[in-house]
């Protein structure tokens, strides 16, 4: 088991009626903190069950970042995970939600 976690993955979700919204809190997050956004999917993508976007944070930005995000994401719901190499823990035991947490498919990172 890797017990280093190189980074997290904070996701933020949202729909057609909160993408704005979620496009302007990952713009904000961007402004204060040296964050990399990724792309804004609108369809599902991976292991996620929402439309969704990567905000990657390396890990001595973590606790501030996930502080800021958990003050302001409103309605959204927020799912992070650490990168340790282990996919499957990673986005099951080690994942932090902020709001409702949904169902992931996380088949994809079963091995067969």
């Amino acid at each position: 088991m890797n017990t280093t976690v190189l980074d997290y993955h904070v996701h933020l979700y949202y729909d057609e009626n909160s993408i704005e919204f979620a496009k302007d809190l990952a713009h904000r997050c961007e402004e204060r903190f040296p964050i990399e956004i990724w792309r804004f999917h609108e369809k599902l993508v991976g292991p996620h069950p929402m439309w969704s976007v990567q905000l990657s944070v390396k890990t001595a930005d973590f606790g501030r970042v996930f502080e800021w995000i958990t003050l302001n994401h409103k309605h959204l719901i927020v799912f992070t995970h650490p990168n340790t190499g282990d996919d499957l823990l990673d986005h099951t035991d080690h994942a932090i939600w902020l709001g409702k947490s949904l169902d992931l498919n996380i088949d994809i990172f079963k091995k067969a």
